[in-house]
């Protein structure tokens, strides 16, 4: 997300940075090249002019020029433009209304509609503890309300039965009327798309909004299309009272041109991206963390609470009193390394740690070699005692654990190695005084303690996440000795 754009304004910044004494003419040519990034980024070109002629006003100022660190306030001065640009705030969804609250899913064809509607629904009923009624409106492409029923199966949010030859505004007014009579606080309905704006589907739009009259009305584009995301909202905005937004396939938007255009071009928030395939792949859009990830700043907010969703609560129980008696065998590791995983890998990861985006590309090649993987092949194909006992892994039990897994038995012995080193600094701990005098040294309250409460408490185990974050010490996510090596090349 935002890779490109990310890294050539962290090549401009790094220059500001390494200087001492800045002039005028060095902080308006840095800027000159921050514009030139976010146009290649795909950013539409008035919102680049007045983003630069934004940012430019408050950096040739004498209380920048003359501050002890210049290149660092100029960074924070793109920092807080960028913020603004995105929106400011986190723009929530409106639940003011007598339920059920409706919320009408609208956009072009392709953009994810569908599979953004029931990423919605789910979120909703998990997160929001709302009971979610979603209904298809779409009678023009083959299966479309099928397809939300089974999306609806798998997101476990219930979808409106399908009743043959129902035309839009009555499976609006069905929709909203079972809701009520069952007891649902939220109704969304995943309306038709068409290839272009046109006025027949805004003619639709605006007979079901009349039938339904929805308090939200999100409209859904595919970041990857960049400024005609940004054209087709304008086009939606200037004809049906768009509330918000929500960008699907963010992940894969290495320019953020749409993102960043959205707002200033529309004037309406973005509400969601869509940030992968999985039916749970659906986060709240943070001005403020996106603004710190594209300059590198990281997002440990969004880190802790990715570990916070996807942390074991009774397998972290049962690690806690191992690691406190100083204990650490390969299964543990093994529900480390799928820990990890749930929390989209150790490229992920490093992308929401301060400092740490430059080892992104690093740690995601080591994923491409499927570093993960080899190392899960080879815990699986070991037996559940040699697992609790690594010691008994001898020659003979090498070789068998490296055909079964496909690797080799210098893999093997370099996992072997990775563990031995990993129990070595679990007793090391344990004598210093354990995990308890660990936490001492935050004030008593470990990382949740450090991160200022951001986690809820108890969500993050000893030796979980502690690792990853600089100087909060722990096995949890260090980079481990060798790890880089399991790579094939």
């Amino acid at each position: 997300m935002f890779d490109t754009l990310s890294d050539r304004l962290g090549t401009v910044f790094d220059r500001l940075r390494g200087r001492g004494a800045l002039t005028e003419s060095d902080v308006r040519a840095a800027l000159r090249e921050v514009r030139v990034a976010l146009l290649e980024a795909d950013v539409a070109l008035p919102v680049a002019r007045d983003f630069i002629d934004q940012v430019t006003e408050r950096a040739v100022g004498a209380d920048v020029l003359r501050s002890i660190t210049p290149g660092q306030m100029v960074v924070k001065l793109v920092h807080d433009a960028l913020v603004e640009t995105l929106g400011s705030e986190t723009a929530e969804l409106n639940f003011n209304t007598a339920p059920p609250a409706v919320i009408m899913m609208v956009g072009l064809q392709g953009s994810g509609k569908t599979t953004t509607t029931a990423k919605l629904g789910k979120r909703l009923k998990e997160k929001e503890r709302k009971k979610v009624l979603m209904a298809s409106l779409d009678v023009a492409r083959p299966a479309a309300q099928e397809q939300l029923a089974v999306l609806g199966v798998q997101a476990g949010v219930d979808t409106l039965p399908i009743v043959g030859g129902q035309q839009p505004v009555e499976i609006a007014q069905r929709a909203v009327q079972s809701a009520k009579l069952q007891g649902y606080d939220v109704v969304l309905l995943d309306t038709a798309g068409r290839l272009h704006v046109d006025d027949a589907l805004m003619a639709e739009m605006k007979a079901v909004a009349g039938a339904s009259t929805p308090v939200e009305t999100l409209l859904v584009v595919d970041s990857l299309t960049g400024q005609d995301a940004v054209n087709v909202a304008k086009g939606f905005a200037g004809e049906v009272d768009i509330t918000g937004v929500i960008l699907t396939r963010m992940d894969g938007d290495a320019r953020g041109g749409a993102a960043l255009s959205m707002r200033s071009v529309t004037g309406k928030p973005i509400k969601f991206a869509g940030v992968g395939e999985g039916i749970d792949a659906l986060e709240a859009f943070h001005p403020q963390r996106v603004a710190g990830r594209i300059l590198g700043m990281g997002d440990v907010v969004s880190l802790v609470e990715k570990a916070a969703e996807t942390i074991q609560v009774e397998d972290a129980e049962k690690l806690a009193a191992k690691m406190a008696k100083g204990k650490f065998d390969l299964d543990d590791l093994w529900s480390q390394l799928k820990q990890m995983q749930r929390m989209g890998g150790l490229g992920a990861m490093a992308a929401m740690m301060p400092g740490m985006k430059g080892m992104k590309g690093a740690m995601d090649k080591a994923q491409d070699g499927k570093a993960l993987v080899h190392m899960e092949a080879m815990l699986s194909s070991m037996t559940a005692k040699e697992r609790e006992r690594p010691e008994l892994v001898n020659a003979k039990r090498k070789i068998r654990i490296a055909k079964g897994s496909g690797t080799s038995v210098q893999e093997v012995n370099k996992l072997l190695k990775m563990h031995q080193e990993m129990a070595t600094m679990m007793k090391r701990l344990k004598k210093m005084g354990g995990f308890g005098k660990l936490a001492a040294m935050f004030g008593g309250g470990g990382l949740e303690g450090a991160l200022g409460g951001m986690a809820a408490p108890g969500a993050l185990p000893p030796g979980g996440l502690g690792g990853g974050l600089p100087g909060l010490g722990g096995p949890g996510f260090n980079l481990p000795p060798g790890f880089d090596k399991f790579s094939k090349k």
